[in-house]
């Protein structure tokens, strides 16, 4: 049963902006964090990954991982760049899907193995951020079981829609894929870890 990421990239100098960085810093972590999403991915046991953005820094490091490139003619918001992710997967006879976004470095191959070790079909999966206010990672089986509901508390709202619905669902605490990248205590938490000695390096270099 083939398996495929999906990674929506918003424009870079458009992301981050809570992080009160200057715009090239902020592009350079932008590249630093979608490299080690899709390293760790290209090292699971996913069978597929699809970029959707404007962005042809991201279609670059997209092409080093050799992921499907999408072009968003306009940047309509998480849910929108999904459902062009989910045409493609369909028509291409994919049954199950992840949704990652791009800044969640500290995520292993380890963590996606053993969030795909959770799917059944039918099924729902969903890893909530650190601060249970978003959706870090989302497994559908079969991908189309369930429309996406993401920028607004989207965590909650995907439990109570698939509960409604009589989808079974899981809800998984992995902890690094609940680490994301939204403001500065997230950034002085990657840098204490020492997991991923290399990242931490590469941050810092980028924010100092």
């Amino acid at each position: 049963m083939p398996i495929a990421s999906i990674i929506p990239v918003k424009t870079f100098s458009k992301a981050k902006t809570r992080l009160g960085l200057s715009q090239e810093k902020t592009e350079q972590l932008c590249k630093i964090m979608l490299d080690e999403v899709l390293s760790a991915i290209s090292q699971s046991k996913i069978d597929k990954t699809v970029i959707i953005s404007r962005d042809e820094r991201a279609f670059e490091i997209a092409k080093k991982y050799n992921a499907v490139q999408i072009y968003e003619e306009t940047e309509n918001g998480v849910n929108s760049a999904v459902s062009l992710a989910e045409k493609y997967l369909l028509e291409n006879n994919f049954e199950t899907s992840i949704v990652f976004p791009q800044d969640i470095p500290l995520i292993t191959s380890y963590d996606i193995d053993e969030l795909i070790k959770y799917r059944k079909t039918p099924q729902l999966v969903v890893v909530p951020s650190r601060k249970f206010d978003g959706t870090n990672a989302l497994l559908r089986s079969p991908i189309n079981i369930m429309e996406t509901h993401y920028d607004e508390d989207s965590y909650k709202i995907h439990l109570t829609t698939a509960k409604s619905r009589n989808i079974p669902t899981t809800f998984a605490l992995i902890r690094r894929i609940m680490w994301d990248i939204d403001d500065i205590t997230d950034i002085e938490f990657i840098l204490s870890n020492i997991e991923k000695p290399e990242l931490v390096t590469k941050i810092r270099n980028t924010i100092e």
